[in-house]
């Protein structure tokens, strides 16, 4: 299985001397581990900033996610915080057209975001519910050239803390990737109930 994502056009250049590992970023890093090290260590204060310091008590909005992902990697990608210009794709699948990601992440807003949050500490499986749509939803979109899958989980682990839980553990979903991106694809039919298995395990681990 392929980890690396293909893309095409301007955002998909390659920082110099990384053998097409690393994107072009600011800090001029090529070796993979260390950009890997250096995007957990800004992933850590995002969750510190948005979980614990300013945790939403109102709906969240695409500004927000905006935001979050500009203030987590605004350091090293000079796009960070824009919508992706580029097609992606991962292991033979096609994530929504760059065109079509304005339109996509209104009805996300609008069918998600506002309908669902803020959580409330009464749901149970509606928030099992709540958090597989909008999990798998912006998995589909892929609005950002790089960090969706992370900032993905913070959208869920903010939805889980606004209900009054602890952050999801994703362990399961580590161990068990074919079966969690099986799950994904089936959103595609409208079809949540996969995900949602996944969430309840990641939500009462």
């Amino acid at each position: 299985m392929v980890d690396r994502y293909e893309a095409e056009g301007a955002q998909g250049s390659f920082q110099a001397g990384s053998d097409e590992q690393v994107l072009s970023n600011k800090l001029g890093i090529s070796d993979p581990e260390e950009m890997d090290d250096a995007e957990l260590t800004l992933l850590e204060k995002l969750y510190q900033q948005v979980l614990i310091e300013r945790l939403p008590a109102r709906s969240i909005t695409v500004q927000d996610l905006k935001d979050w992902h500009r203030y987590w990697l605004g350091n090293i990608y000079p796009w960070a915080g824009e919508i992706r210009a580029v097609n992606l794709g991962k292991d033979g699948f096609f994530f929504a057209a760059a065109p079509q990601i304005p339109r996509l992440l209104e009805g996300f807003e609008k069918e998600c975001l506002a309908e669902f949050t803020p959580c409330k500490a009464d749901l149970d499986e509606n928030l099992v519910h709540a958090i597989a749509v909008t999990h798998v939803e912006f998995i589909l979109i892929h609005p950002f050239r790089e960090g969706n899958g992370r900032l993905s989980r913070l959208l869920a682990d903010v939805m889980a803390v606004q209900a009054g839980y602890v952050p999801l553990d994703y362990s399961s979903w580590e161990r068990n990737k074919e079966a969690y991106f099986a799950a994904i694809n089936q959103g595609l039919n409208c079809n949540y109930q996969p995900m949602e298995y996944w969430v309840r395990r990641a939500l009462w681990a």
